[in-house]
Formats: C-alpha cells, sequence, structure tokens
C-alpha cells in the first residue's frame, strides 16, 4: 500500500512511517548536494543565515540535468546521499524534516535522525527521466553559479519514494539483510 505525504512535512506525519513504505511525495521539496550542503553549512558556521528556511523542509540529493525546451526540469535522478553525511546531523538538528537519496548513512546521520524524529527517503537511481515527470514546476532559489548543484525549489506531484529509514531509525538495508540471511 502506498502511503500519500505533503512535503513541508510534519513530525505527525513521519511518525507512522516505517522503513519499507511506498511513499507518494506532494508539495515544495529543496534539491541540495554536497556543494551547495558545504557552502550552507560553511556559511552558517560564519553566521549568515541558511538560503532556506529548514523547518520541517524535504531535500532531494538531485543535480537535475537542464530542461530541454518545453520541458520543466531535465533527469533528476539521487544523488549517493553519504556525500552529504558531514554537513546531515547540523541540517537535522536545525529542522531539517527529511531528506531523499540512495544508499546507506553513517551513525551520525542515523543517530540525527532519530534524535530529531526524521525520516531518509529513497528513491531509485537510474530512472531519472521519469521522476522528472512528478516535478511540475522548478526554480534556483541559492547559490546559482553552482550550477546544477544550485539549490532549487521543486513542486512536485506523486514524487515516487520509499523509507529508507523511518523515525525510529529501522535501516531498510539492515532489515532486508537481515531477511535474507534467514532465508
Amino acid at each position: 500500500m502506498q502511503k500519500r505525504i505533503t512535503a513541508p512535512v510534519t513530525k505527525d506525519a513521519l511518525k507512522d512511517l516505517k522503513a519499507g513504505d511506498s511513499v507518494l511525495i506532494s508539495g515544495v521539496i529543496y534539491t541540495a548536494r554536497d556543494a551547495a550542503h558545504e557552502r550552507m553549512t560553511r556559511l552558517h558556521a560564519a553566521g549568515e543565515n541558511y538560503p532556506i528556511d529548514l523547518t520541517n523542509q524535504v531535500i532531494y540529493y538531485a543535480g537535475p540535468c537542464p530542461a530541454k525546451p518545453g520541458e520543466v526540469i531535465g533527469s533528476c535522478g539521487p544523488t549517493t546521499a553519504g556525500r552529504m553525511d558531514a554537513y546531515t546531523p547540523e541540517l537535522l538538528d536545525a529542522g531539517l524534516g527529511a531528506m531523499i537519496g540512495k544508499g546507506i548513512r553513517n551513525k551520525a546521520v542515523v543517530d540525527a535522525i532519530k534524535r530529531n524524529k526524521a525520516v531518509y527517503f529513497g528513491a531509485i537511481g537510474g530512472v531519472g527521466a521519469l521522476i522528472a515527470g512528478s516535478i511540475k514546476k522548478a526554480e534556483v532559489v541559492a547559490y546559482d553559479d553552482l550550477g546544477t548543484e544550485a539549490i532549487r525549489r521543486l513542486e512536485v506531484e506523486d514524487f515516487p519514494a520509499f523509507v529508507l529509514m523511518d523515525a525510529d531509525g529501522n535501516d531498510l538495508y539492515e532489515l532486508g539483510q537481515s531477511e535474507y540471511r534467514e532465508i
């Protein structure tokens, strides 16, 4: 059964999600990859505000391809989340509600997810063109000089994802391996 959630997310909406759940996300999400994460956290440490209010927001680890004429956005597949691990605990502690990416997370991120009751969603790599179909509007909101790694505000409808790690820290990668070992 697919669950539907609206972004920005609320802790209440996230608390019932479990690792392995399939979700469709509608609303506003933001793209940001490692260059944007590095800049955000460095400038914040120097006393500047984050370029977006992180409270309950969803960051999609993606660097979309340029749009072809008449299209909203080009292919927009997920980036490996581990590239953002050094920055993620700070952003979660600042109010970030969820992230979308692919791959495992380190212990500091897992601890921050549990501490903040956040969720880590997965998107399937290799289907960026298909995912782009759920993006209805896209605009650069920060760090335009980073090109594809600029922070973009996306309006999405039925963006397909699944819960890789729920707010209690249950990890689909670990659960899958455990179930496999039991066979």
